[in-house]
């Protein structure tokens, strides 16, 4: 059905249009639900360590810890494939009877400084730490100096001299 020839028919009319743009939308649906997947379904959960103990501090651990694929989530809360693959590394590594402070060092030396959310103060992530102030800091002093600027453009422009002020009379006075 060739919509262009339906719609210059003069049988077709207003109401005509409305079941065309329905057909279409309906096509366009039927499109669209054979794009997407119709076998999706929620994962079941996923167990928790046999050990409490191992687990909570899985979780300690994994809050310090940047998601690598998320990046502004937390390595506890991310539900990545990547961020799965971690948390069973450390779990691991709890296991093995490794502490925090070596489990932070193996992933940091596998992952760099990145992997940490409060990364350690060293010379590599001085402007980590020391950036925010040191623009805040730029940012004031640019403040300061036009603020300066200004206020010695004002003094600078005086009032009208005496023959401006009587030229300006003559002028409203004519108008």
């Amino acid at each position: 059905m060739n919509l262009a020839i339906l719609s210059e028919s003069k049988c077709w009319g207003l109401c005509g249009l409305k079941v065309a743009r329905a057909f279409l939308a309906l096509t366009l649906a039927c499109v669209f639900m054979q794009a997407t997947p119709f076998g999706v379904h929620a994962e079941e959960a996923k167990p928790l360590a046999e050990d409490p103990v191992v687990e909570a501090r899985l979780v300690d651990i994994a809050q310090e810890l940047r998601c690598l694929v998320c990046q502004n989530e937390s390595l506890a809360s991310s539900r990545a494939d990547l961020a799965d693959d971690l948390r069973r590394e450390v779990r691991s590594l709890i296991k093995a009877g490794k502490s925090d402070d070596e489990i932070r060092t193996f992933l940091v030396s596998r992952y760099g400084d990145f992997v940490l959310y409060r990364p350690k103060i060293k010379p590599l992530t001085y402007g980590l730490w020391f950036g925010p102030f040191l623009v805040l800091v730029l940012a004031l002093v640019f403040l300061y100096q036009h603020l300066k600027a200004r206020a010695a453009t004002e003094q600078n422009t005086s009032a009208l001299t005496p023959e401006e002020r009587e030229r300006l009379r003559a002028i409203l006075k004519e108008q």
